[in-house]
């Protein structure tokens, strides 16, 4: 099914070509990250894969317009998020990252950037998880569980409260 869904990963016009998203590196992935794809019953874990695929595949598309089966089915096409900031995310004491390396919120980073929170935001994984509950302003802002208010999360202010507006 990882094949099926990625279907175009591989393909020699994707910067992921050769195996850089495989489903073992997943697997290894998720291995680090306790809780993922395991939180509640069978119909939430089902819920938080499909949720992180979609957000993800969207974030590393490489589909154009006339692509073969749509613009939206070349997930996992680039490597980095296009646009996105030279060091995507920020070393911690818990999370270090290597020295000299920079992460681009691809692979394994994408995991941790789902689990964890980002104050005042929470993680992607306790909204999906109904884990998240929200708080007066939230609920006055229609931010509610669900796979909205995870977009929020990730883009928040690019692709949240415009109107007419092609990223959202």
């Amino acid at each position: 099914m990882f094949d099926q869904m990625l279907n175009h990963r591989n393909d020699n016009a994707c910067q992921g070509k050769n195996n850089f998203y495989s489903y073992n590196a997943f697997i290894t992935a998720l291995k680090s990250f306790h809780g993922f794809g395991t939180t509640g019953d069978a119909t939430a874990h089902k819920r938080e894969i499909v949720a992180f695929f979609a957000q993800t595949s969207h974030e590393t598309t490489g589909g154009w317009p006339t692509a073969l089966d749509g613009p939206y089915a070349w997930g996992y096409c680039f490597l980095r998020e296009q646009g996105s900031p030279s060091n995507y995310y920020t070393p911690s004491s818990q999370w270090p990252c290597a020295p000299g390396r920079k992460y681009f919120g691809r692979g394994p980073i994408q995991i941790l950037h789902w689990m964890t929170p980002q104050s005042p935001k929470p993680s992607c994984h306790d909204v999906i998880t109904r884990r998240w509950q929200p708080s007066n302003a939230d609920q006055a802002a229609n931010r509610l569980p669900g796979f909205g208010v995870i977009t929020n999360i990730i883009n928040g202010r690019l692709e949240c409260g415009h109107v007419n507006d092609n990223r959202i």
